[in-house]
């Protein structure tokens, strides 16, 4: 197979066959002109039905991610919002637990609206068969974030694929940690693969934008027209542009992880540090994981640790970083710092969020590529003021 940076700065941008323009073209229309009554002069019709440059990121997605199919739609939670309504009304979804607020606030506030219900299961991986035997309904989905966000707890999709299928349930798995050059997950048996494109894939925080890739043909007919009739779609503009950022994806993510494997070794010795939560350590539980599914073992650009002296100290860290700005999001060029039980994940009960794992204390770092020396010096001192009295 071609290399993953070949195919990544290549793929889904035909040459302008009339310039020979070597970048496409931004094509703003909304409709398209038509030479006799339902006789289009080319494919598109519509811009909410297809569009030249979502249709050429489309292609790349897929292509990046082993699938036949892929769709892009307007933000990571249309796409949720799509594979719910669209796969999984009137069912049951098994998810993990741990896992991203904004998924949780939708699978447990608007899904039950479409007939779903939802369990939450914490060690999925060991205790999927016995809840798919146990359960009453019937479960159409088993719902996957590997690393979770933003314990970064890893599960094996292997395993899980091959219970769920069994049962006749379909696997799902966001993939917006790692993003495709690190991790694919259908290589391992999942059904389907969702990004929040808004952030490692673009990787420049100008974006809003979600995808899911998979290679069934009966997904993507009923996808699609979810796609279609909903609406959820983004601009021209933000799928060229994220399509531009997706060029890089090659240089930029191994050069975040290798700066999260430093820092991530830093935490683990530090006295002021609780716990390291990065699937890059030795001393990950699921670290064996994390060498089965990620390409070269690469730990990805995410980071989550607790930091002593409680949520006064990590308040206190995220506010004095200078490298680390205080922000919500992840995967862009700059490297981020929040507090996931105030704000990602503040809509989650206390409750559950501190039984996946979500304390306080907890920070979450997103690095990036500054420099590493810099990022490095930024840490053991912001770590070391955090601490103080």
């Amino acid at each position: 197979m071609t290399g993953f940076g070949t195919r990544a700065v290549r793929s889904g941008l035909p040459r302008d066959a009339n310039t020979g323009a070597l970048v496409e073209p931004i094509s703003l229309a909304t409709t398209f002109a038509q030479q006799d009554v339902g006789c289009p002069i080319g494919p598109y019709i519509y811009s909410r039905s297809s569009n030249p440059n979502r249709d050429s990121f489309q292609n790349a997605i897929a292509d990046l991610e082993c699938a036949t199919y892929a769709l892009v739609f307007s933000s990571g939670m249309a796409a949720t919002a799509a594979i719910v309504q669209g796969l999984a009304q009137r069912s049951l979804i098994v998810s993990i637990d741990s896992l991203y607020g904004g998924t949780h606030r939708y699978l447990t506030r608007i899904a039950p609206a479409f007939g779903v219900k939802v369990i939450f299961v914490d060690d999925i991986q060991n205790r999927l068969t016995q809840v798919l035997n146990t359960s009453e309904e019937k479960v159409k989905i088993v719902w996957l974030e590997t690393p979770s966000n933003p314990t970064l707890s890893l599960v094996d999709i292997q395993v899980v694929a091959e219970t769920a299928h069994a049962a006749g349930a379909q696997v799902v798995v966001d993939n917006t940690f790692l993003s495709p050059y690190i991790q694919n997950p259908l290589r391992y048996g999942a059904d389907i693969v969702l990004h929040s494109v808004t952030k490692c894939i673009n990787g420049h925080t100008d974006v809003l934008m979600g995808a899911i890739a998979f290679n069934s043909s009966e997904i993507h007919a009923t996808l699609s027209f979810v796609q279609n009739a909903a609406g959820s779609v983004p601009s021209p503009f933000d799928c060229w542009l994220a399509h531009r950022g997706l060029k890089t994806l090659h240089l930029r993510a191994p050069a975040a992880a290798r700066n999260a494997s430093a820092l991530a070794n830093i935490l683990e010795k530090s006295p002021h540090v609780i716990s390291v939560n990065y699937p890059g350590l030795n001393s990950h539980p699921q670290r064996q994981v994390a060498v089965k599914q990620h390409r070269n073992g690469l730990g990805g650009g995410m980071i989550s640790f607790r930091i002593r002296g409680g949520s006064k100290a990590a308040a206190k860290f995220c506010t004095s970083s200078k490298y680390f700005a205080l922000a919500e999001s992840l995967g862009g060029l700059e490297s981020l710092c929040e507090i996931p039980a105030a704000m990602t994940h503040n809509g989650m009960p206390k409750e559950a969020r501190e039984k996946g794992g979500i304390y306080d204390d907890l920070i979450r770092l997103s690095v990036s590529v500054e420099d590493i020396s810099d990022l490095m010096e930024d840490m053991l001192g912001t770590l070391e003021y955090a601490v103080k009295l």
